[in-house]
């Protein structure tokens, strides 16, 4: 059986860029619209020896999910945390309580150690203090820090805001580190500004950027 062919000008649908065809509410026409489980980038921030690395806008109850991306975190001085906080005040305060797991693995290039462990002195029980995402990163030349963290449903005003994140970076020139985040921001408040930092001196540079998952 031969195929048809729709003709494009047919179809009374004004294209757009990055949008998928589906059908309209009414299930009776076609319309744009963006893509399930699509990723849209909402921001970017590109660090330069900077103190903070914030995101003060944009998170809201648009997206149930916000996922954040660090590529080639370097930091100013060497054997230093790369951490997270969050807001529930548009970024005036960072002290979002906490409750939070971290794990590790790390295997060496000439095969040791090689390791699987909790690390009991990353995670956070009730606390507000800043979360431990990559743990001692290297301010060595090629030295660099990557990962991603996704934050669940921020602007709920009922549930707690759950939020996982895997970074990995090269420990001590020799090693490849692996850290696996998992926990919660208990507050039943709309988290609404996310801030990253170096737990000492500056970011020197890198690039953070945040997604909406729609």
């Amino acid at each position: 059986m031969a195929l048809s062919k729709v003709d494009y000008n047919s179809i009374n649908v004004t294209a757009a860029a990055s949008k998928a065809l589906k059908w309209n509410s009414a299930a009776d026409g076609f319309e744009t619209g963006d893509i399930v489980g699509a990723m849209v980038l909402l921001a970017t921030e590109t660090a330069s020896s900077s103190a903070t690395v914030s995101f003060t806008s944009g998170i809201d109850s648009t997206y149930k999910e916000y996922i954040f991306k660090f590529i080639d975190i370097h930091p100013e001085e060497t054997d230093r945390n790369f951490t997270v906080n969050f807001s529930a005040d548009s970024g005036s305060n960072y002290n979002v309580t906490k409750t939070t797991t971290f794990f590790r693995a790390y295997h060496g290039e000439s095969d040791s150690p090689a390791t699987l462990e909790y690390a009991t002195g990353s995670d956070i029980a009730q606390g507000t203090g800043e979360q431990v995402l990559i743990n001692g990163i290297k301010n060595d030349a090629d030295g660099t820090g990557v990962g991603f963290l996704h934050l669940f449903n921020p602007s709920s005003t009922t549930f707690v805001k759950p939020f996982i994140s895997t970074t990995n970076m090269m420990q001590d020139n020799v090693q490849s580190f692996e850290a696996n985040i998992a926990g919660y921001c208990n507050t039943t408040s709309a988290v609404d500004a996310v801030q990253f930092k170096m737990s000492s001196g500056n970011i020197d540079a890198g690039t953070i950027k945040m997604y909406g998952v729609v």
